[in-house]
């Protein structure tokens, strides 16, 4: 999730030359107050069980363990 927000602000947010901190953080506070007031979400394609299932690969010893549950 975090990862996804991060790609987020990079895209929408710090597309560009930022002079200084200052303004950096002005335009992230601005960014953050609009993604809140907004109420942005993740929108998941499919279950975490499914999931699992897909990248089983990536993650090989929580599959194995699962399926020995």
């Amino acid at each position: 999730m975090a990862e996804t927000e991060l790609s987020v602000l990079s895209r929408q947010c710090l597309n560009r030359r930022i002079a200084d901190k200052t303004l950096l953080e002005t335009e992230v506070s601005a960014w953050q107050a609009d993604r809140n007031k907004n109420n942005a979400k993740a929108d998941w394609h499919f279950s975490t069980g499914d999931a699992r299932i897909k990248l089983k690969h990536l993650y090989p010893a929580i599959y194995t363990k699962l399926r020995n549950e």
